[in-house]
């Protein structure tokens, strides 16, 4: 059941707070000049997510921030977590290990594929465009996110691709 919290703004239309996300279907509405409008509040403070299945980042910043019920993800880039040695032999190969740390950063955080909802993918040559895209669609069989895909003249460790994403719950 969600929470509700009342309170009243300055040009006195009635607000609610809510602590989970509802349709718009589902509020309430005072009358049908008004209807009530919704602002997330949360109940607690970010959550950075750590794996050791991915990649440690490279910089300052966090693999994951977990904000309410969503999940931010860092670009990804194909390093094996565990030698730290880039793999990119081929572009395939290197998309598939960008989404496969994708995937241990979505998985520690209890999130999967299907709560992706959008993309960003950087590309040093747009010419890979369709082999990255075929090896991407694999991890996205049903109802694929939003994103946008980028060429870009440079990227970390000189990689081919990165991509990084947002999950909802």
């Amino acid at each position: 059941m969600t929470n509700y919290q009342w309170s009243i703004t300055n040009n006195q239309l009635p607000m609610i707070n809510y602590q989970r996300s509802i349709t718009n279907d589902q509020l309430p509405v005072t009358n049908n000049q008004y209807p009530i409008t919704t602002h997330h509040t949360p109940n607690m403070p970010n959550q950075i997510i750590f794996t050791s299945e991915a990649p440690a980042p490279i910089g300052p910043y966090s693999q994951a921030v977990l904000a309410g019920n969503t999940l931010y993800i860092s670009g990804q880039i194909a390093l094996d977590p565990d030698t730290g040695e880039l793999i990119n032999e081929n572009i395939t190969e290197e998309t598939h290990a960008v989404m496969k740390n994708m995937e241990a950063v979505l998985r520690t955080a209890g999130f999967s594929f299907s709560d992706v909802v959008k993309c960003s993918i950087f590309i040093r040559e747009m010419g890979q465009f369709g082999t990255i895209n075929e090896a991407y669609g694999q991890y996205f069989k049903l109802n694929p996110p939003a994103r946008e895909t980028v060429e870009v003249s440079k990227l970390p460790k000189n990689v081919n691709v990165e991509i990084s994403c947002i999950a909802v719950k």
